[in-house]
């Protein structure tokens, strides 16, 4: 059975996904079981579909999520644009890379399908497949106006906890109230980055520290025993999540009032963070890409899978849609659409591409 791109784009957004994958699951390996292949989900719920050429060559994945935000978005479709849940982020990008998987037979080397299905919340999946997959370059699929994304800023959250002490209003002294304490974190974090970071990349320029929630105290006249700061941290090459807490921590035990003290704790430690990553804009798979799709090379300005893959292989972000356009956001917005013929140009600079590399090595 032909593979229809925009028969399975509608069907595709037409499935909500926000809460659970297994119907968008289904539909896919369904659509892989119709065109004569085998795919497997793995324990972290991947769906992985491989072809193999007859001789050696390259390894290139093609990836993309099947979860998507809440709410879910009725699809519609009027004339080119095709709007609803998904539209975009992710499922225009999918069916362009299926389309592609599907009309390309390698003659050497091995082309994977690797499709996953939190991106949207844990990243486990992805995290995942890191460690399972020895890939040779990654295509990573993001609404990205057919640009070719070589670099993203890594993200997490996490909490500031100044502790004090707590009792009346009338009796605590400033130095010991956490409230107050909370001035010396705001100054720290407001300069962290001109006094204490590690500056700007080249390519994705300076990181991005935010305060975003705060939480202390109960009634009106009693002094809080502790006072606590959610962020948000967009980071850039070398720094990790890790590096980046503790990093802070050591600078606000430095300035926080010896009164008090302060801890820095990630939020959902125990799941992965998207690293940031940068890709040589020279790498044979950029420049394949870009030839192919006609787009400018470029950094992402979301927080994507690719980091995960991108340590290991040169990678790429790449897609049908836009994240936000002159009227402001797409992705995850209750308006978000894509035009159903940028999805088949994707479809076709990626069969382009896919062709280019199966027959010989990539060259990072």
């Amino acid at each position: 059975m032909a593979f229809d791109i925009a028969t399975f784009h509608a069907d595709a957004v037409s499935i909500p996904s926000h809460e659970d994958v297994t119907e968008m699951r289904e539909f896919l390996l369904e659509t892989l079981r119709d065109a004569g292949l085998e795919p497997q989900v793995d324990d972290l719920g991947n769906v992985l579909a491989s072809k193999d050429g007859a001789a050696d060559g390259p390894h290139l994945v093609l990836n993309t999520h099947i979860d998507t935000v809440a709410p879910h978005v009725p699809y519609e479709r009027d004339g080119d644009v095709v709007r609803g849940r998904g539209a975009c982020d992710a499922k225009g990008p999918l069916a362009a890379l299926l389309a592609a998987f599907l009309r390309v037979d390698p003659e050497a080397g091995t082309l994977t399908l690797a499709i996953t299905p939190d991106e949207e919340t844990l990243m486990t999946g992805a995290a995942g497949l890191q460690d399972r997959l020895a890939a040779d370059g990654v295509i990573v699929g993001e609404p990205t106006d057919l640009d070719v994304c070589i670099a993203a800023r890594g993200q997490c959250e996490g909490t500031i906890t100044v502790a004090g002490e707590s009792g009346h209003a009338a009796s605590v002294p400033a130095e010991r109230n956490a409230v107050f304490g909370l001035s010396s974190v705001l100054e720290v974090l407001r300069d962290y980055d001109t006094e204490a970071g590690q500056g700007a990349d080249d390519v994705l320029g300076a990181p991005k520290l935010t305060a975003t929630m705060l939480e202390a105290g109960e009634a009106p006249n009693r002094v809080p025993d502790v006072c606590r700061l959610t962020f948000d941290r967009r980071s850039v090459p070398p720094e990790t999540s890790e590096s980046f807490r503790a990093d802070l921590e050591g600078v606000l035990e430095g300035r926080v009032p010896d009164a008090l003290s302060v801890s820095v704790d990630l939020i959902r430690p125990d799941t992965p963070f998207p690293p940031a990553f940068v890709t040589d804009a020279d790498a044979d798979l950029v420049q394949t890409l870009q030839e192919a799709s006609g787009g400018e090379v470029r950094p992402f300005s979301a927080a994507t899978e690719a980091g995960f893959f991108a340590a290991d292989a040169p990678t790429v972000v790449f897609g049908p849609g836009v994240l936000a356009d002159d009227e402001g956001g797409v992705a995850h917005a209750e308006r978000e659409y894509v035009h159903l013929s940028a999805v088949e140009d994707a479809a076709d600079a990626l069969e382009a591409t896919l062709r280019a590399v199966c027959v010989s090595p990539l060259e990072n």
